[in-house]
């Protein structure tokens, strides 16, 4: 799966694949602060 690079300055909202948790975020955060599970681009339809 590949994200969408989202423009300088422009914020996206990412999504955590384990407890849902939104975190809106101009850089590709790593992994959810919560719970440590993977991240999602939320534009980027599911496949």
């Amino acid at each position: 799966m590949r994200d969408v690079d989202p423009k300088p300055d422009e914020e996206t909202p990412y999504e955590c694949f384990e407890c849902g948790n939104i975190i809106i975020a101009e850089d590709r955060p790593g992994l959810c602060p919560e719970c440590g599970g993977s991240l999602r681009n939320r534009r980027m339809p599911v496949e």
